[in-house]
């Protein structure tokens, strides 16, 4: 009789604590920040960046679910006219990608960078973790355009403390096989290998998110 007892005990005392988990245990709530690059330009419902990554991630185990904030055409400084309406309350982390428009259009890289440093300032007061997402100048900017542009996203890491992924595009920008036909934005497939080679660091972010917000 003591014994069934005891397992009753037992029994109850395992549902308790898994109840509990359950409870505690909530969704880590993500938005990609970005342009095209982001939003998944020419692409079916469900292929844009976001939605495999949370895929992949959701496979993982990882309770994680990634909104779509990228405008096609986006600057740095549209971003920083729409960062506190396009990320809302609630948001855990922000997947931040934007540059590649400013670079396309010879924007001044001092004024990317004071863009972006304010986006990051203005998550962080928010209690937002970002990560980074640096993007590269392209070859016909001139090597000028390049020194100035490429170090802002690692200088804006160190100077915030926030993580960084240091090119959005890498292993995808010199295969034409994973790009659209306009040589510039990712394909599906193109789409899949960004993931691959990103999902390690973004499972390392929200890993981070979740020890905060226990």
């Amino acid at each position: 009789m003591r014994f069934k007892v005891a397992v009753l005990q037992f029994t109850v005392i395992a549902l308790s604590l898994i109840f509990a988990a359950g409870a505690n245990a909530r969704t880590i709530n993500l938005v990609g920040f970005g342009d095209s690059l982001m939003a998944g330009y020419q692409l079916p419902p469900g292929d844009g960046f976001p939605e495999k990554l949370q895929a992949a991630l959701q496979a993982k185990g990882l309770d994680v679910a990634i909104a779509n904030a990228g405008v096609s055409g986006d600057t740095t400084t549209g971003g920083l006219a729409r960062i506190d309406w396009s990320v809302p309350d609630g948001t855990d982390g922000v997947i931040l990608e934007l540059g590649a428009n400013d670079a396309l259009r010879g924007i001044p890289p001092e004024e990317s960078e004071r863009n972006l440093d304010q986006m990051i300032t203005r998550l962080k007061e928010r209690g937002i973790a970002v990560l980074l997402v640096g993007m590269m100048a392209p070859p016909n900017m001139g090597a000028d355009y390049a020194e100035r542009f490429n170090p802002i996203y690692r200088k804006l890491s160190e100077k915030h403390g926030v993580r960084l992924y240091a090119f959005f595009l890498d292993g995808v920008v010199l295969d034409a096989g994973l790009k659209l036909s306009d040589g510039m934005h990712p394909n599906a497939k193109g789409v899949d290998v960004m993931v691959q080679k990103m999902e390690a660091d973004v499972t390392n972010f929200v890993g981070t998110i979740s020890t905060v917000k226990k």
